[in-house]
């Protein structure tokens, strides 16, 4: 099995460290990742500055490759120029901090794991739902048991699993379900500073607002202590909306 791994943390963060010993036990592993942190790029592509790769080591072994781009960008350039074969999986992660309910827009996580969707290939985005926690083992090592689910199922092309895990020891973990995403969200708002120079700059600070719809939403369950696993689509159109569209349409023309 040949797996490529990716993030948004960037290539020295402890979770993607996480990932490669967990899969590289039983997979042969690339990592292409960016060489600093990415995190709420969403989908993001660079398009007017060079990508440039570096060869990472780790304690003077070689570990993967540093691209100074954004992690949509590691998987195109891994797709096309890295990599020698096409991948049977693409990880993202493990992403500090969660990424459920309207989060996963603004994710460049998701977006790696999006981009390996397009790309044909069973692709998931891997989270641990804390920025203090940094016991990454059970993230990891439930990637690889889903990871096998999803290669044995062989679920629809251009699906990508959203998993969240919450900060807890295995043996407090209470299982995992399957979620819808959520709808929780953030009440963004701007500080307004001025620096030493007297110039004015902004910082984005916020508000979570928990919006409750569903008690088999990935924020809901991810609270009461199970891993959630939520698969998503790249195609945003709202096919019901369409259909019925479509239905009460009787006629077409511009006049």
């Amino acid at each position: 099995m040949k797996v490529l791994i990716t993030n948004d943390d960037g290539i020295y963060s402890r979770g993607i460290f996480s990932l490669y010993e967990a899969f590289s036990k039983i997979a042969e592993v690339t990592i292409v990742a960016p060489i600093t942190e990415q995190s709420a790029v969403g989908h993001a592509i660079t398009i007017t500055l060079p990508l440039r790769v570096h060869e990472v080591y780790r304690k003077d072994n070689f570990f993967g490759y540093g691209v100074n781009g954004t992690p949509a960008d590691c998987v195109k350039l891994a797709f096309s120029d890295i990599l020698t074969t096409k991948p049977d999986l693409v990880i993202s992660g493990v992403n500090r901090g969660a990424n459920l309910a309207s989060n996963v827009i603004y994710s460049g996580t998701v977006s790696a794991a999006t981009e390996g969707a397009m790309m044909g290939v069973p692709s998931l985005a891997v989270s641990l739902a804390s920025v203090e926690y940094n016991d990454y083992s059970v993230a990891a090592e439930f990637a690889v048991f889903f990871a096998k689910k999803v290669l044995k199922y062989k679920f629809e092309n251009g699906t990508l699993w959203n998993i969240n895990v919450p900060p807890l020891k295995k043996s407090e973990i209470k299982g995992w379900r399957y979620a819808v995403q959520g709808k929780t969200k953030y009440l963004d708002t701007f500080e307004k500073r001025v620096d030493p120079r007297g110039n004015t700059y902004y910082w984005l600070t916020g508000e979570r607002v928990i919006v409750r719809t569903s008690e088999e939403s990935d924020d809901y369950l991810l609270e009461k202590g199970y891993i959630t696993v939520t698969p998503i689509k790249y195609d945003l159109t709202d096919c019901e909306l369409y259909k019925r569209l479509k239905e009460e349409e009787d006629s077409y023309e511009f006049n």
